[in-house]
């Protein structure tokens, strides 16, 4: 059994949070983003219940949401982070094939990080995380600091009509910002 502070706990708290947060936007009619379930591969199934009683994560799941603002298709993944730098290696490759041909095809992809010691939820367009891919990519730093970030797309914490973390204001700055 997963203990509180195990790998696979970790950003749950984020992820219901983002859920509460879609279920207000859709009862505002604001926007229908769904969670994309984790791809699993079942090992045992109990026969009787039917119910899987072992699975392993599949690796190749794309982004933790996706869905249309006002009729703009959005893709987002979640991200919790603990320090003041955010190692690359958090991101998997195919999320970012996923992000690439997404926006390609004029969606908004971004990610959702929650800087836990400093208590903020923060946007990252895509295009900008993919200038510290490519920086990793070519030998650079192999992550990114929390002061390489633009103070314009820290998200608000006041938590009004429901709405805890409130990501629909950043996806209008990153639209303008295009």
């Amino acid at each position: 059994m997963p203990t509180w502070n195990s790998r696979g706990l970790r950003g749950q708290a984020l992820e219901e949070l983002i859920n509460r947060t879609n279920e207000r936007y859709l009862e505002l009619g604001l926007a229908l983003i769904q969670k994309i379930p984790t791809p699993i591969t079942p090992i045992k199934i109990d026969k009787n219940t039917r119910h899987i009683t072992l699975a392993y994560f599949d690796q190749k799941s794309t982004v933790d949401y996706i869905g249309v603002v006002q009729g703009i298709p959005v893709c987002f993944d979640a991200k919790e982070c603990a320090f003041d730098t955010f190692a690359l290696e958090n991101i998997h490759p195919h999320q970012v094939s996923f992000m690439d041909s997404f926006e390609k095809q004029d969606g908004v992809a971004f990610f959702l990080i929650h800087f836990s010691k400093k208590e903020i939820y923060y946007y990252l367009p895509y295009r900008k995380l993919k200038e510290f891919w490519d920086r990793a990519e070519k030998g650079g730093r192999k992550s990114f600091r929390f002061d390489e970030l633009s103070d314009e797309y820290i998200l608000s914490d006041k938590n009004e009509n429901g709405i805890f973390i409130p990501y629909l204001e950043a996806i209008q700055i990153d639209l303008d910002n295009r």
